[in-house]
């Protein structure tokens, strides 16, 4: 019976929520902005704000304005030595920030390309974008690599130790596939599943395991995992009419070969024209988590086994949405609440 999961803490803001951030321990970063009345901006980024929360309280620990704003793309996380990382736009193009975790004091500000989707890690900060994808190197806040695709379009990213697996369409060929790079130099590293899928939904990574939200699995899926995909859709046949995944999870193996990556499946829904968007995915420490609508399930990135679900109040309204370590951050418009997940 699925339950409610349990609130440590909620908190009211003043400003208008877009981004969130937090990791094993130190505090929640919340990047805001205060919306213009009317709605109306002349310019195409909102001058931000970025506030610090205390993880087991909400207690406010410090608010201060933001070199990064509300426009095109931001991602927020942590150095190696605790200090924040902010990524996004600002007035004078998109830049990357360093800031005092403790007091929000400024400690560096760099330029860099624009992006559309970002994500922060202690050695490297990767950034993406439709027609390439970068990285900066977390500490000197420098340009590591880039990789530009001959005509592939990317729109989708994770790490998975020293892979970067990147979700590409093909757009003379209208399909969608995964790839992966190194993460130290870009270089390509693998095909993990070819370009033969209509669409990737969503994509999550944590460890050496990936997992992407997509359908019509069995064109890409591995020779070994084919029978048992057969008989899994089979069973979902009612009065002997053929159906079709139209929404479905693969596990991939991020360090496999040539087109092999594909390690477990499950089939989520045969029903026509299924609700893509109310479903997503994220993953931490060695666990997948599906969110569809006000419902979260908890299964094992590496099996795909369920371990648990919960429901959670707001999750449908998410601005943004977070675990970790066994806690979810989920911030709606101006609201910041934690829940605790004993999965």
């Amino acid at each position: 019976m699925t339950s409610t999961a349990r609130r440590r803490w909620s908190r009211e803001l003043e400003i208008e929520i877009d981004g969130i951030a937090f990791g094993t321990d130190g505090p929640v970063l919340v990047h805001g902005y205060d919306p213009p009345a009317g709605g109306m901006w002349v310019d195409s980024v909102i001058p931000g704000k970025l506030g610090a929360l205390d993880r087991h309280t909400g207690e406010t620990l410090w608010l201060s304005p933001c070199e990064v704003g509300y426009g095109r793309g931001f991602a927020a996380g942590f150095g190696s030595s605790g200090e924040a990382i902010v990524l996004g736009p600002s007035e004078q193009g998109h830049r990357m920030v360093r800031m005092e975790r403790e007091s929000g004091k400024l400690l560096g500000v760099e330029a860099i390309g624009e992006f559309d989707e970002a994500l922060v890690f202690e050695d490297l900060c990767l950034c993406a974008s439709a027609r390439s994808v970068f990285a900066i190197t977390t500490p000197l806040m420098s340009e590591a690599w880039t990789y530009r695709p001959t005509k592939e379009r990317i729109h989708h990213m994770a790490r998975c130790g020293d892979r970067v697996l990147v979700g590409y369409s093909d757009p003379e060929k209208g399909c969608h596939g995964v790839m992966a790079l190194d993460a130290l130099t870009g270089e390509p590293a693998a095909s993990l599943v070819p370009c033969r899928l209509p669409g990737i939904h969503g994509f999550a990574g944590s460890g050496e395991e990936a997992v992407i939200l997509t359908a019509d699995l069995q064109a890409a899926l591995p020779p070994e995992l084919v029978g048992s995909f057969m008989i899994a859709l089979g069973e979902l046949e009612e009065n002997g009419e053929v159906v079709a995944d139209t929404l479905s999870l693969l596990g991939l193996a991020a360090g496999a070969s040539e087109d092999e990556a594909g390690s477990w499946f499950e089939i989520l829904s045969t029903a026509p024209g299924a609700a893509v968007g109310d479903v997503s995915i994220t993953a931490n420490s060695g666990k997948l988590y599906v969110v569809q609508g006000a419902m979260l399930e908890a299964r094992d990135i590496l099996t795909g086994r369920a371990l648990g679900d919960w429901a959670i109040p707001g999750l449908d309204e998410q601005v943004a949405w977070q675990v970790s370590s066994g806690a979810g951050l989920l911030a709606e418009e101006r609201r910041v609440s934690v829940f605790e997940l004993p999965a």
